[in-house]
């Protein structure tokens, strides 16, 4: 099975700017790697420094769902996500934003705690999905 990339602008091209290694999202077959993403601007790809940690939570599973679209997957194709905080105080502000995105049968999760991030954000979420079809 041949690994493609998905390129996902602008988030890409702002992972190259940092000169991050890094590929937004990967598909193989119909599997989905979406990496863990930063809360960055919809519009700039720029990073969004010290927004609210709702807004933050908002950014980053929109830029999912874009990064998910783009693979031939969505929302509701998700089977895993990790949620990477820097502090458990933000764990139920955290679940209020992710219903809103997962409402109904969501996806294996995980939420820990990192020590610090190299940016001026309070976290980072990555998943694994399936193709649509």
């Amino acid at each position: 099975m041949e690994r493609e990339i998905i390129r996902v602008e602008p988030i890409d091209s702002n992972f190259e700017k940092w000169g991050a290694p890094v590929s937004t999202c990967t598909r193989a077959g119909n599997m989905v790697f979406i990496s863990g993403m930063p809360p960055f601007d919809p519009d700039t790809g720029e990073l969004v420094p010290n927004a609210p940690f709702e807004r933050q939570v908002e950014l980053i599973l929109t830029q999912i769902k874009k990064a998910l679209e783009a693979a031939g997957s969505d929302l509701d194709h998700v089977l895993k996500c990790n949620a990477m905080c820097i502090s458990a105080d933000h764990f139920n502000a955290f679940n209020e934003v992710y219903k809103r995105f997962f409402p109904n049968n969501p996806p294996a999760r995980v939420f820990f705690c990192v020590p610090e991030w190299t940016g001026p954000f309070d976290i980072e979420v990555d998943c694994i999905a399936v193709t649509k079809d």
